[in-house]
């Protein structure tokens, strides 16, 4: 048996590293490309007082189309783009990485990222948070009002501040930590347990997006209230409204709206996006990673 040479395993590692950011960065934008117009009409719920109902949602997303065309409904998505995918990539790619280290035992004890990848991911997040305002600010905003993304950081910056850009960030940080913590928990336990079930070490990838959805519910579920407070909080600036803390504003929000109808303002078209862009992000990622292996043996055999 040969010995691998160090700068071999060197190459590969990175090669992994470089493959797992690359299929995380395209896992979160695909995810959030395909569930953008649903995003944007969730949000301008979350904003206003109106009820929110399946039948109202569809109205609106129908009265959208028809007054400012197809596209409009992307409205807000570059900005997304731009937030999602490095932290997508940094996500994923820790994910992976610590999982091989942790190998075996990765499905119970892998509930977080290990501290560096962490202090990345979290960084990534504070860095690009701003783009998370703009985005809500260009969803419930016509067209005249915000025309590009730059066009919202001079407004924002000239009329309300530089640290408005900034308004909402602590429910966000406060969300995260449910939200991705019971996510890649749920998918790796599920992952777990249907390997010792069927005996494939492998799901199939119906199997991938089913565990991905399940994941995406009980994580998203877990935050949401949270969710509602940082949309607030961003289009304050907007809709009239004084939000300044997550406190204040939950108490604004229950009494004016009651908990359920108030704090879970579209929570069930939740349960319909989250699933499908976590089914699509952890599918898409998978598939990638499988893709890339592929050609790179390929890669290997041509020469």
């Amino acid at each position: 048996q040969f010995a691998i040479p160090p700068s071999l395993k060197g190459l590969k590692q990175t090669r992994s590293v470089i493959n797992s950011l690359f299929s995380g960065a395209l896992a979160g934008a695909v995810a959030k490309t395909a569930v953008a117009p649903l995003d944007r009409t969730k949000i301008i719920f979350q904003v206003s007082s109106a009820r929110f109902s399946a039948k109202e949602a569809y109205k609106l997303i129908y009265r959208t189309y028809l007054k400012d065309g197809f596209f409009s409904l992307w409205r807000g998505n570059s900005a997304t783009m731009v937030r999602v995918i490095p932290y997508a990539a940094i996500q994923f790619c820790a994910h992976e990485q610590y999982k091989r280290l942790l190998g075996g035992y990765y499905g119970f004890q892998g509930k977080a990222l290990p501290p560096i990848p962490r202090l990345l991911a979290g960084s990534t997040a504070m860095l690009t948070y701003p783009l998370d305002m703009v985005r809500a600010r260009m969803a419930v905003t016509p067209k005249e009002m915000y025309s590009n993304i730059l066009h919202v950081f001079v407004r924002i910056s000239r009329e309300e501040g530089l640290k408005t850009l900034y308004r909402g960030f602590a429910p966000t940080i406060l969300g995260v930590v449910p939200y991705a913590g019971l996510s890649f928990f749920t998918y790796e336990t599920l992952k777990k347990a249907h390997a010792e079930q069927s005996g494939r070490p492998q799901p199939y990838s119906y199997e991938r997006l089913a565990f991905g959805a399940c994941a995406g519910l009980i994580g998203q579920s877990a935050s949401y209230p949270l969710d509602v407070v940082r949309r607030r909080m961003q289009t304050a600036g907007v809709t009239g409204h004084t939000y300044s803390t997550i406190l204040g504003t939950m108490r604004e929000i229950v009494s004016e709206e009651g908990v359920v109808r108030g704090l879970y303002k579209g929570l069930s078209m939740n349960w319909v996006k989250g699933p499908i862009a976590v089914g699509i992000s952890f599918t898409t990622f998978d598939l990638t990673q499988i893709l890339l292996r592929k050609l790179h043996q390929m890669g290997y055999t041509a020469r």
